[in-house]
């Protein structure tokens, strides 16, 4: 079964190292997410319509919002994949160009070669979240100098991307910019799509059409990733049962959240919240 090993959160957004041996379902994250195998099988995802390889010598590269999923094999063995989910206002703090880590083409290619740097920064950084899970600021160090490594190799940061030009002068339709501020404010409150639809006056087609025009996404991945981040921020902050959890965002049967979490986040919500407890243990103060 694929669990959370470690996690690690913060301003920059949260870092996962994962044990996978099962597929993830399509979906989407509000971060630049890069994925980086610690060690095991040789593996691969699905990000957009293409299967791009995750090996010892190459990166996935996942824009904020891009469809993607896992495809582990059946039969195939388990692999650690390092994988960041990293927030654009906190890389922009290094250099204001890096903000541009929330356009839809920062990343011009889904697959591309690492370099020993990023191998060795890769390797430190997931040794000091087994090690030392407390250590909340070596984390943050050690990922700072990944992240820094990964943008100059993999990113043409000296430009900003035309796309924001685009996404600037863009005119996102009346009837969408509403839905979306619906499924923003109460995420699990939205039952299912139609209702929304015929709330935005419009068919469930023109719907589908127009959403994923405006965003890039479909309604229903827009909303799952909605869902997810409160999921991770419930899981790990806080003390609700899952049950509590699962109600709040609109699942009737406690095991649908769960699985819904696991096939999401690549672990069950149990083991996720254990790991996220160890970040705030220091054990250097427990010898």
């Amino acid at each position: 079964m694929s669990n959370a090993l470690r996690l690690a959160r913060g301003p920059f957004g949260r870092v996962a190292l994962l044990d996978m041996d099962r597929p993830l379902v399509r979906h989407a994250h509000p971060h630049c997410h890069i994925l980086l195998k610690v060690e095991g099988a040789d593996t691969q995802f699905a990000v957009g319509n293409r299967i791009v390889p995750l090996t010892d010598e190459s990166a996935v590269l996942i824009n904020a919002w891009e469809p993607h999923s896992y495809s582990h094999h059946q039969n195939q063995p388990a692999t650690i994949i390092l994988a960041l989910y990293i927030e654009p206002r906190w890389l922009g703090e290094f250099r204001p160009n890096w903000k541009a880590s929330g356009a839809p083409d920062f990343f011009t290619r889904s697959v591309d070669a690492t370099s020993p740097a990023i191998r060795r920064l890769t390797r430190q950084l997931a040794e000091a979240m087994v090690h030392q899970p407390g250590g909340a600021d070596e984390h943050e160090r050690l990922l700072a100098d990944l992240m820094i490594a990964v943008i100059e190799r993999f990113a043409d940061w000296r430009g900003v991307p035309s796309s924001l030009r685009a996404a600037a002068s863009a005119i996102i339709d009346p009837r969408i910019r509403k839905a979306v501020l619906w499924m923003q404010a109460d995420p699990g409150a939205v039952s299912d799509m139609n209702s929304i639809a015929v709330a935005s006056g419009l068919s469930r087609a023109q719907f589908f059409r127009l959403f994923e025009a405006s965003l890039g996404v479909s309604p229903r991945v827009y909303l799952n990733v909605l869902r997810l981040e409160r999921a991770v921020i419930a899981v790990s902050d806080g003390t609700a049962s899952f049950t509590s959890v699962s109600q709040t965002l609109g699942f009737s049967v406690p095991a649908h959240f769960s699985r819904f979490f696991h096939d999401h986040a690549g672990s069950p919500p149990s083991t996720f919240r254990n790991v996220a407890r160890l970040q705030s243990v220091d054990f250097e103060t427990l010898r």
